[in-house]
């Protein structure tokens, strides 16, 4: 922030004249806070190749990666991603390999508002409470994908796109290092019986054949509409992209998946551009099968714009929700946010615009997971840590869920975009505090 303060204070007046060429390199420590992983450790960024700068401000060819740490839920990840629209003539290629190893993944059970609708208002003791060796709502599991996504012209702004998604996971109980206790130096570890992830099993709600994981191999196809003047931070046009997306392997289902994003320039002639009103509406459902535990979570995407798209909440889907706080076979939702640039300015050779984002969310559940299983284990005499009637309430799966707050962007070159969010769950039961999220990119 004192580098790009010291950049304004000399260079605020300076208009972008001319084409970026060659080589930019994005770096940032991620030195980053959320109330779901805590403090976060290590380095992400961007890298692009601009050519003699005749495509800027797209890139003819885009690397991202990130090697972090986490250090409450001490998630690990190592992700390398590749993006261009010109590596093959007339195709947009986009393939990257991500690994994610979480030995205290947060699982809140299934069907947002329905799971653990009747607790008490102290459930949240029972939350990575060291003073109980209880962490309720904890388990593990790694990741691994590999994906390779093309697109290619069809007509004017509309695309095929298709694709292949391999992954391997592996989950299981939680993986905990011990902590000790004020004024101890005996080492406790969490009690891995008394877990949502455990209940569920001994409800008969997740399977065996999915409790330790598995392997998904997902093909995708469809169409994409794009009419927007720059991807990273559009000032207007529309993308949209309807596909269905399907596992061939083990637990196979097929899922139908829509989005329309529209960018609207609203012609009030700030000095550092026009403000931008932004919204998508976006649709996934399975249509047929069932997903399996372990790649519930996912939402399919044609083109990757963060290292991982899972789960509604937090930064994917509805900000100010905890992450993947609801787990569901379809959702329904939408993101209305103005974008307003503040300031533009020269640094380093750099162009950097500052922004803000106040916004909207809100989503609904379209069709829930499980429903039979939840009604069967009503009859299930199960030594459960937690009573069905506690864990599950069927008739709040409809609720209407939203949220609402601000973001501040800081740009370089109109593609290295690196945020910062705040926001508030407007639906009481999903509440869980002021939301914080720091990552790169527009959340669409």
């Amino acid at each position: 922030m004192i580098l790009l303060l010291a950049g304004f204070t000399a260079m605020a007046q300076e208009k972008e004249k001319e084409m970026k060429k060659g080589w930019s390199f994005g770096l940032l420590p991620t030195a980053t806070y959320s109330v779901d992983n805590g403090f976060q450790a290590g380095a992400f960024g961007d890298v692009y190749y601009y050519g003699d700068g005749s495509t800027y401000p797209d890139p003819l060819h885009k690397i991202s990666w990130e090697a972090s740490y986490f250090t409450k839920s001490q998630r690990m990840r190592l992700y390398l991603a590749y993006d261009s629209k010109y590596l093959i003539p007339g195709m947009r290629v986009n393939a990257s390999v991500t690994y994610v190893n979480d030995p205290l993944y947060s699982f809140w059970g299934f069907n947002g508002p329905a799971s653990l609708a009747n607790l008490p208002e102290s459930y949240n003791t029972y939350w990575t409470n060291k003073d109980t060796n209880i962490n309720y709502f904890g388990m593990s599991r790694k990741m691994l994908r590999i994906l390779a996504n093309f697109q290619g012209h069809i007509t004017d702004h509309l695309n095929w796109a298709a694709g292949i998604n391999f992954w391997n996971w592996k989950i299981g109980d939680m993986q905990d290092k011990g902590y000790k206790v004020k004024g101890s130096d005996e080492k406790h570890y969490y009690d891995k019986e008394a877990t949502l992830y455990k209940d569920y099993q001994k409800l008969g709600i997740i399977t065996d054949s999915e409790k330790d994981g598995g392997n998904a191999l997902e093909i995708n196809a469809g169409l994409v509409y794009d009419t927007r003047d720059i991807e990273a931070a559009p000032n207007h046009g529309i993308w949209a992209e309807a596909y269905l997306n399907g596992n061939v392997l083990q637990h196979k289902y097929l899922k139908a998946c829509a989005y329309f994003r529209h960018y609207v320039d609203i012609p009030i002639h700030i000095p550092a551009g026009d403000p931008v009103f932004a919204y998508r509406l976006a649709w996934q459902q399975t249509i047929a099968g069932e997903t399996p535990l372990y790649m519930i979570q996912n939402n399919p995407l044609l083109v990757q714009r963060n290292m991982i798209s899972e789960g509604f909440g937090s930064s994917n889907t509805i900000r100010g929700l905890r992450e993947n706080r609801i787990l569901t076979e379809g959702m329904a939702w939408a993101n209305i946010e103005l974008r307003v640039k503040l300031v533009s300015f020269k640094l380093f050779n750099q162009y950097f615009y500052i922004a803000v984002n106040p916004f909207f969310d809100a989503g609904i559940i379209t069709k829930s997971y499980r429903s039979a299983a939840f009604e069967k284990a009503k009859t299930v005499s199960a030594d459960t840590y937690m009573t069905l009637n506690q864990l599950y309430d069927a008739t709040k799966v409809g609720s209407f869920i939203s949220s609402a707050g601000a973001g501040l962007k800081i740009a370089m070159n109109q593609n290295f975009i690196v945020s910062v969010e705040l926001a508030k769950c407007l639906y009481k039961p999903l509440d869980a505090g002021l939301w914080l999220g720091i990552g790169i990119n527009y959340q669409f």
